[in-house]
């Protein structure tokens, strides 16, 4: 509920002004959050018999995810359908994804963050397009800061996000890559399997951060 309340700052924040592109990523970002949490709360639904609270606020935050790229470009309707299509695919990626491929990741980073944020900067270059009911893109150019509505190519804008998914996950793979490495060769990644089960509060702090 924190990360809803503060996004709507971090999205229409970034217009650094008040003005109709700030209104846009407010209302896109609320609407874009609220049909993603209903979305993965359906997904539970059907998979799994009953919906949950973490699954609601875990669909919230892959909305406001992947609304960010889209925020000030896209229109409300292309808002919302990011938003239920980010709830679906998010769901899908933390549970089948994630038990068929074995990877480590309690908090749902790769499946919320990684996969929404991809979703979400794809997903700008197509509705972005006036004919989708979004606002164009600026051509710095020969009209810098003016929203060129009739000029949209959709094909051109779809490849320069790819390209920038594309560059931004060799960068942080890569990066993070090295990262680990240098950290598991100082002090280690993580702690044992022994220490895992009695829990970090002791095995860390040597006290009990709960009484039960």
């Amino acid at each position: 509920a924190l990360l809803w309340v503060g996004w709507f700052g971090f999205n229409a924040g970034s217009a650094l002004e008040a003005n109709g592109t700030a209104a846009l990523a407010m209302v896109n970002t609320f609407v874009a959050t609220a049909a993603a949490a209903l979305a993965w709360l359906l997904a539970e639904k059907v998979l799994k018999g009953k919906p949950s609270l973490l699954g609601g606020a875990s669909g919230a935050v892959a909305g406001l995810v992947a609304v960010t790229p889209a925020a000030g470009y896209a229109g409300p309707a292309g808002a919302i359908c990011l938003g239920i299509v980010a709830g679906f695919v998010c769901v899908f990626f933390v549970t089948t994804v994630k038990n068929a491929l074995g990877y480590d990741d309690s908090l749902d980073v790769f499946g919320i963050h990684c996969v929404g944020g991809i979703l979400g900067a794809l997903a700008t270059g197509i509705l972005v397009s006036p004919s989708l009911g979004g606002a164009g893109i600026a051509d710095y150019l020969s009209k810098p800061g003016e929203l060129v509505a009739g000029e949209y190519v959709m094909s051109t804008q779809f490849i320069a996000q790819l390209k920038a998914v594309l560059l931004t996950l060799a960068w942080s793979g890569i990066g993070s890559f090295i990262l680990y490495k240098i950290v598991d060769a100082i002090m280690g990644l993580r702690v044992s399997t022994e220490e895992e089960r009695e829990g970090l509060d002791i095995a860390e702090h040597g006290e009990r951060a709960y009484n039960y």
